[in-house]
């Protein structure tokens, strides 16, 4: 949007958080929604278009519901999973709903939302990209098995996810002496604490890749994955995984047990309805049944090509490209309606 000539009063993108995480961005994100109110009262928009992020977005929702400005809201909240109290709150602050999962479209529209599924962004992206074999020979090099970090795209979930992450890998190398460990990290400023990370392993012998997850994770034969989107892409080129958030214990016996409606919590099994991939969500005590999920794995290579097949099956469900070309056809029809 940006690179459209949108102008930015602010960008959250590199701070992204979730859970407890998202309390450090509290005040940044109380002082732009002053600014939006501002920008509400003293100028002309035909419609809000609103991605992801509801802590933040639904106070802009209300806001703009307020101005009669038309709101269109892009990757739902995920109210089927918790919070499904506040679903009549959402709705009344929004006018047309963009999902990205397919079956969010039957969900949200039997609250009676005016709702469209659009397909996955991140298909788009990936489809584009075309696989560099050397590379995957390169990353291959000999190692058997090849193992694939990836540690997230936040700050707080690479200092909470990747230090398990490098117990597995340690663990693997020792039944594995021949494992290469590669681990993708998804933005430049997360690399120094990455290799400081890795540097408390001083044993463990590791590669860092950016912008190569494709050739990554078709040259791998286990990925570790933070949960979120990533396992979406893990499972576009069909590679087994574990998928790990390590996240807080206390918050998830005090509030988020009793909230999730769901029985898993990887967005794969989501889509599955079943566990296909192992996940030790939204916390882990030890490391230990982990390892012994990652060396089981490994030892199986029937299990994994049975996982491959059902990740292959898992992405058809999605596989809809032309998401944001979509959405951004809603959005010109909702404002050509209004006006």
């Amino acid at each position: 949007m940006q690179q459209e000539g949108c102008y930015p009063i602010a960008d959250f993108t590199k701070n992204a958080a979730m859970l407890t995480g998202a309390l450090g961005s509290v005040k940044r994100a109380a002082n732009l929604l002053a600014d939006i109110t501002h920008e509400f009262a003293h100028n002309e928009y035909h419609a809000a278009i609103l991605i992801d992020s509801p802590m933040l977005n639904l106070p802009i929702a209300l806001r703009a519901k307020s101005r009669a400005i038309p709101v269109l809201y892009y990757v739902a909240p995920q109210l089927w999973a918790w919070g499904r109290y506040r679903i009549h709150k959402v709705k009344a602050r929004i006018d047309r709903l963009a999902v990205i999962l397919p079956f969010e479209e039957e969900f949200f529209a039997s609250y009676g939302f005016d709702v469209t599924y659009v397909g996955h962004p991140l298909i788009d992206s990936l489809i584009q990209h075309q696989i560099d074999s050397d590379k995957v020979a390169k990353l291959r090099d000999g190692g058997n098995p090849v193992i694939a970090i990836l540690p997230g795209s936040r700050m707080h979930v690479v200092r909470q996810v990747l230090p398990g992450q490098l117990e597995l890998a340690a663990a693997i190398r020792n039944t594995y002496p021949n494992a290469r460990i590669r681990i993708s990290v998804a933005r430049e400023d997360l690399e120094p604490v990455v290799r400081s990370m890795v540097r408390k392993h001083q044993n463990l012998s590791t590669t860092l890749h950016r912008d190569e997850n494709a050739e990554l994770l078709t040259a791998s034969d286990l990925a570790l994955v933070a949960s979120g989107t990533a396992t979406l892409e893990v499972a576009y080129y069909n590679t087994p995984m574990i998928t790990m958030y390590n996240g807080g214990k206390l918050f998830y016996h005090l509030f988020a047990r009793w909230m999730l409606a769901i029985k898993h919590l990887s967005l794969v099994n989501i889509l599955a309805g079943r566990e296909i991939i192992p996940e030790f969500m939204p916390y882990y005590d030890s490391t230990a049944p982990i390892i012994r999920t990652a060396l089981d794995l490994l030892s199986n290579e029937s299990r994994r090509a049975s996982m491959r097949s059902e990740l292959a099956k898992i992405i058809t469900t999605i596989e809809k490209p032309g998401a944001s070309a979509r959405t951004a056809e809603m959005l010109l029809d909702m404002v050509d309606s209004n006006h």
